[in-house]
């Protein structure tokens, strides 16, 4: 092949060739431009599950508006790092997946914490939601949160039992009046 190199440069104590170091340039960023877009993600690690265990959590995730992504620790660590949260970098070992939740706050860590339930292998490691980093604990709070229809039903329904209460009260005193005009 004529007029074809390949460059190659050190990198991390081997040779890697300037493709490579583009494409994984390139990933970190796509990376980064997700998480600045998603409104929460947390990161699991996922070793033991079987395979039908990870496409039954996968589908979970995708019928509640969130994904699923296995990504590189090396590349996972470096866009965390540009997007601000270098706090999750020490969590970052071993076989991580990255649940990603556009559609609400909190859904991504509800499915993993349910899933996780019945699939002890699966562990919720750390994660943001809406910009604020938090740790396994704080997590696991944010999944056990009624969900948003849940809560405006309890809102609702705060607001119509005083209503009902004085909507009964008044009915029993006309009911009391009308007995006492009859005597």
């Amino acid at each position: 092949m004529r007029g074809f190199y390949l460059l190659e440069i050190r990198f991390g104590g081997g040779r890697v060739s300037k493709q490579a170091i583009a494409k994984k340039s390139e990933a970190v960023q796509v990376l980064v431009e997700k998480l600045h877009n998603v409104n929460s993600f947390v990161v699991v690690d996922y070793s033991g599950l079987t395979v039908e265990q990870v496409t039954k959590l996968r589908r979970e995730l995708t019928a509640n508006g969130c994904e699923l992504k296995v990504i590189k620790n090396n590349i996972t660590k470096r866009a965390v790092v540009d997007a601000g949260y270098s706090e999750l970098t020490e969590s970052l070992t071993g076989p991580n997946a990255i649940a990603f939740s556009t559609e609400d706050s909190v859904s991504a860590a509800k499915v993993i914490h349910e899933f996780a339930k019945t699939n002890k292998a699966l562990e919720l490691k750390v994660g943001v939601v809406d910009g604020e980093y938090m740790n396994n604990e704080k997590i696991e709070k944010i999944a056990t949160i009624p969900s948003r229809d849940i809560l405006l039903t309890m809102i609702a329904a705060g607001l119509l039992q005083p209503i009902k209460e004085v909507a009964i009260a008044i009915d029993l005193h006309t009911k009391n009046l009308e007995e006492n005009s009859q005597e």
